[in-house]
Protein backbone atom coordinates (compact mmCIF):
# COMPACT_ATOMS: atom_id res chain seq x y z
CA UNK A 1 0.00 0.00 0.00
CA UNK A 2 3.21 2.10 0.94
CA UNK A 3 4.29 1.52 -2.50
CA UNK A 4 1.25 2.51 -4.73
CA UNK A 5 0.91 5.86 -2.23
CA UNK A 6 4.44 6.80 -3.32
CA UNK A 7 3.97 5.96 -6.99
CA UNK A 8 0.77 7.98 -6.91
CA UNK A 9 2.71 11.42 -5.18
CA UNK A 10 5.74 10.51 -7.85
CA UNK A 11 3.23 10.48 -11.06
CA UNK A 12 0.65 13.54 -9.89
CA UNK A 13 3.60 15.44 -8.76
CA UNK A 14 5.69 14.55 -12.46
CA UNK A 15 2.24 15.78 -13.95
CA UNK A 16 2.03 18.96 -12.10
CA UNK A 17 6.10 19.73 -12.78
CA UNK A 18 5.25 19.26 -16.34
CA UNK A 19 2.55 21.67 -16.51
CA UNK A 20 4.38 24.59 -15.05
CA UNK A 21 7.03 23.79 -17.33
CA UNK A 22 4.78 24.03 -20.50
CA UNK A 23 3.06 26.87 -19.01
CA UNK A 24 5.21 28.74 -17.21
CA UNK A 25 8.51 28.30 -19.15
CA UNK A 26 10.51 26.85 -16.29
CA UNK A 27 13.35 25.21 -17.38
CA UNK A 28 15.11 24.16 -13.83
CA UNK A 29 13.60 20.94 -13.18
CA UNK A 30 14.55 20.84 -9.23
CA UNK A 31 12.61 23.91 -9.11
CA UNK A 32 9.35 22.62 -11.05
CA UNK A 33 9.60 19.87 -8.59
CA UNK A 34 9.51 22.58 -5.62
CA UNK A 35 7.01 24.39 -7.15
CA UNK A 36 4.61 21.26 -7.65
CA UNK A 37 5.21 20.08 -4.30
CA UNK A 38 4.60 23.54 -2.86
CA UNK A 39 1.17 23.97 -4.70
CA UNK A 40 0.45 20.58 -4.16
CA UNK A 41 0.63 21.33 -0.10
CA UNK A 42 3.35 18.38 -0.30
CA UNK A 43 6.39 19.96 0.39
CA UNK A 44 8.16 17.69 3.04
CA UNK A 45 7.21 14.46 0.29
CA UNK A 46 10.17 11.79 -0.16
CA UNK A 47 8.69 11.13 -3.73
CA UNK A 48 10.07 13.75 -5.95
CA UNK A 49 9.80 12.12 -9.26
CA UNK A 50 13.34 12.07 -11.65
CA UNK A 51 13.80 13.97 -14.45
CA UNK A 52 13.41 11.15 -16.58
CA UNK A 53 9.79 11.07 -15.51
CA UNK A 54 9.48 14.76 -15.67
CA UNK A 55 10.02 14.53 -19.07
CA UNK A 56 7.76 11.50 -20.17
CA UNK A 57 4.77 13.61 -18.51
CA UNK A 58 6.06 16.96 -20.69
CA UNK A 59 5.78 14.70 -23.55
CA UNK A 60 2.37 13.95 -22.55
CA UNK A 61 1.18 17.15 -21.88
CA UNK A 62 2.63 18.99 -25.21
CA UNK A 63 1.51 16.02 -27.00
CA UNK A 64 -2.06 16.98 -25.88
CA UNK A 65 -2.50 20.57 -25.21
CA UNK A 66 0.21 22.22 -27.25
CA UNK A 67 -0.21 19.73 -30.30
CA UNK A 68 -0.29 22.69 -32.94
CA UNK A 69 2.04 24.79 -31.60
CA UNK A 70 4.66 23.18 -30.08
CA UNK A 71 5.46 20.98 -33.44
CA UNK A 72 6.93 24.29 -35.35
CA UNK A 73 8.89 25.45 -31.93
CA UNK A 74 10.55 22.52 -31.81
CA UNK A 75 11.64 22.35 -35.55
CA UNK A 76 13.12 25.66 -35.09
CA UNK A 77 14.84 25.34 -32.25
CA UNK A 78 16.23 21.56 -33.69
CA UNK A 79 17.34 24.08 -37.05
CA UNK A 80 19.13 26.64 -34.55
CA UNK A 81 20.78 23.86 -33.45
CA UNK A 82 21.50 22.29 -36.53
CA UNK A 83 23.36 25.78 -37.75
CA UNK A 84 25.57 26.11 -34.40
CA UNK A 85 26.75 22.64 -35.00
CA UNK A 86 27.94 23.18 -38.23
CA UNK A 87 29.81 26.18 -37.20
CA UNK A 88 31.57 24.43 -34.69
CA UNK A 89 31.43 21.37 -36.89
CA UNK A 90 35.54 20.60 -36.47
CA UNK A 91 34.98 20.31 -32.91
CA UNK A 92 32.11 17.16 -33.37
CA UNK A 93 29.45 18.97 -31.37
CA UNK A 94 26.70 16.69 -30.12
CA UNK A 95 22.95 18.09 -29.01
CA UNK A 96 21.65 17.40 -26.20
CA UNK A 97 18.76 18.50 -23.65
CA UNK A 98 15.44 18.80 -24.43
CA UNK A 99 15.64 20.02 -27.97
CA UNK A 100 17.24 16.54 -28.72
CA UNK A 101 14.49 14.98 -26.41
CA UNK A 102 11.67 16.99 -28.10
CA UNK A 103 10.49 18.17 -24.62
CA UNK A 104 12.12 22.13 -25.42
CA UNK A 105 9.58 24.79 -25.44
CA UNK A 106 10.16 28.90 -25.60
CA UNK A 107 12.07 29.24 -23.10
CA UNK A 108 14.25 26.64 -23.55
CA UNK A 109 18.40 26.72 -24.17
CA UNK A 110 20.19 24.67 -26.62
CA UNK A 111 22.70 22.38 -25.36
CA UNK A 112 25.05 21.36 -27.11
CA UNK A 113 28.69 19.32 -25.90
CA UNK A 114 32.13 19.26 -27.55
CA UNK A 115 34.75 16.91 -26.11
CA UNK A 116 37.92 18.03 -26.07
CA UNK A 117 40.90 18.54 -23.48
CA UNK A 118 41.61 22.13 -24.84
CA UNK A 119 38.73 24.67 -24.12
CA UNK A 120 41.23 27.16 -26.06
CA UNK A 121 41.10 26.05 -29.33
CA UNK A 122 37.83 26.58 -28.88
CA UNK A 123 37.57 29.87 -27.72
CA UNK A 124 40.32 31.05 -30.27
CA UNK A 125 37.96 29.44 -33.04
CA UNK A 126 35.04 31.07 -31.84
CA UNK A 127 37.37 34.46 -31.97
CA UNK A 128 38.36 34.22 -35.10
CA UNK A 129 34.51 33.31 -36.03
CA UNK A 130 33.65 36.62 -34.99
CA UNK A 131 30.91 34.64 -32.69
CA UNK A 132 30.06 36.54 -29.71
CA UNK A 133 30.36 34.45 -26.67
CA UNK A 134 30.85 34.60 -22.71
CA UNK A 135 32.86 32.40 -21.03
CA UNK A 136 31.74 30.30 -18.13
CA UNK A 137 32.33 26.65 -16.26
CA UNK A 138 29.21 23.99 -15.78
CA UNK A 139 29.42 21.83 -12.84
CA UNK A 140 28.72 18.44 -13.83
CA UNK A 141 28.86 14.77 -12.64
CA UNK A 142 31.81 12.77 -14.86
CA UNK A 143 32.11 9.14 -13.34
CA UNK A 144 29.95 9.57 -10.32
CA UNK A 145 32.23 12.65 -8.54
CA UNK A 146 31.25 16.28 -9.04
CA UNK A 147 33.74 18.28 -11.53
CA UNK A 148 33.79 21.73 -12.98
CA UNK A 149 34.18 22.41 -16.51
CA UNK A 150 34.41 25.09 -18.95
CA UNK A 151 31.79 26.47 -21.11
CA UNK A 152 30.48 28.99 -23.19
CA UNK A 153 27.05 30.85 -24.12
CA UNK A 154 26.97 31.67 -27.58
CA UNK A 155 24.95 34.57 -28.79
CA UNK A 156 22.79 34.17 -31.91
CA UNK A 157 21.15 35.88 -34.11
CA UNK A 158 17.46 34.85 -33.33
CA UNK A 159 18.53 35.37 -29.29
CA UNK A 160 18.28 31.58 -28.55
CA UNK A 161 20.83 31.07 -26.10
CA UNK A 162 23.08 27.91 -27.16
CA UNK A 163 24.90 26.61 -24.25
CA UNK A 164 27.93 24.70 -25.41
CA UNK A 165 29.78 22.04 -22.39
CA UNK A 166 33.07 21.32 -22.85
CA UNK A 167 34.12 17.83 -21.71
CA UNK A 168 37.41 15.82 -21.53
CA UNK A 169 38.12 13.44 -24.16
CA UNK A 170 38.21 10.84 -21.35
CA UNK A 171 34.36 11.36 -20.95
CA UNK A 172 33.90 10.25 -24.79
CA UNK A 173 31.96 7.04 -23.65
CA UNK A 174 31.25 6.97 -20.17
CA UNK A 175 29.39 10.81 -19.53
CA UNK A 176 26.53 10.12 -20.91
CA UNK A 177 24.07 7.43 -22.40
CA UNK A 178 24.41 7.20 -26.60
CA UNK A 179 20.49 7.90 -26.78
CA UNK A 180 21.17 11.17 -25.33
CA UNK A 181 23.26 12.45 -27.70
CA UNK A 182 22.66 13.09 -31.58
CA UNK A 183 25.93 14.42 -34.02
CA UNK A 184 25.21 17.05 -36.89
CA UNK A 185 24.26 13.99 -38.85
CA UNK A 186 21.63 13.10 -36.74
CA UNK A 187 20.16 16.29 -36.33
CA UNK A 188 20.11 16.84 -40.09
CA UNK A 189 18.00 13.54 -40.57
CA UNK A 190 15.63 14.31 -37.37
CA UNK A 191 14.83 17.74 -39.64
CA UNK A 192 14.41 16.01 -42.96
CA UNK A 193 11.91 13.40 -41.01
CA UNK A 194 10.30 15.78 -39.22
CA UNK A 195 6.56 16.48 -40.64
CA UNK A 196 6.43 19.57 -42.59
CA UNK A 197 5.23 22.63 -40.21
CA UNK A 198 4.00 26.01 -40.38
CA UNK A 199 6.93 28.78 -39.88
CA UNK A 200 6.49 29.27 -36.29
CA UNK A 201 8.57 32.47 -34.16
CA UNK A 202 9.28 31.29 -30.85
CA UNK A 203 8.42 34.70 -29.39
CA UNK A 204 4.73 34.42 -30.53
CA UNK A 205 4.11 31.19 -28.78
CA UNK A 206 1.60 32.13 -25.68
CA UNK A 207 1.17 28.51 -24.38
CA UNK A 208 4.33 27.56 -23.24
Amino acid sequence: MANNRSHRMREQLAHHAARLMAEDGITDYAFAKRKAARQMGAVDTKHMPSNDEIDAALQSYRTLYQHDSHPGILHQLRKEARDAMDMLKPFRPYLTGSVLSGTAGTQSDINLIIYSDDAKAVMMYLLGRNQPFESGECRINLAGRPQVVPGFTLQTESDIPVQLTILPENARYSSRRADTLADLVAVEAMLREAAPVAPTRLAEDTAD
